[in-house]
């Protein structure tokens, strides 16, 4: 909600304007993600005045000491949400940083690229606060990811496809 916003408007401050539009999407539950993305982009509007963007909310695939099992349905619940969004978005690259709202939201553009309808780069970049082991969102989506970057060494070692690039966040 607020750790991963702030993680990925950092990331995001790096890439030049042809990255546009960026579509933001995140929990129905998030309450504090809308406010710091509008002001990241009325920021950024200042310096490219062509900025474009757009917010979604889907469903929470999970909540905090949610149970495994009641979280299997609200995330299959999720995924289907996030279907006929990544469909009318068709997007160029999805990038990520850990919360769990972006499980559902790469496995329904894997689905599209599998259904020969739009293949997208998934980009997951693990949390800087993930240090000895992966998030959640990061083991499923290691294997499901085009690039996975990690932001310590010793994951690096743990986990063979990741990039390391030092700290990025």
């Amino acid at each position: 909600t607020g750790g991963h916003t702030t993680e990925i408007l950092r990331l995001l401050s790096c890439l030049s304007e042809s990255y546009s539009p960026r579509h933001y999407i995140f929990a129905d539950s998030d309450k504090m993600s809308e406010a710091k993305i509008r002001s990241f982009e009325q920021k950024r509007a200042e310096t490219f005045s062509n900025s474009q963007f757009t917010l979604d909310r889907i469903p929470r695939s999970r909540e905090v000491r949610q149970s495994w099992t009641s979280s299997v349905v609200t995330t299959l619940y999720s995924i289907l949400y996030s279907l006929p969004l990544t469909y009318k978005l068709k997007p160029d690259l999805i990038l990520c940083n850990g919360p769990g709202t972006c499980v559902p939201v790469c496995i329904s553009t894997l689905l599209l690229g599998l259904l020969g309808i739009k293949r997208a780069i998934i980009v997951y970049v693990e949390s800087i606060c993930r240090v000895e082991t992966l998030s959640l969102s990061g083991k499923i989506l290691y294997y499901f990811s085009d690039y996975f970057i990690v932001q310590w060494p010793h994951l690096k070692e743990k986990y063979p496809k990741s990039v390391y690039l030092g700290r990025i966040v």
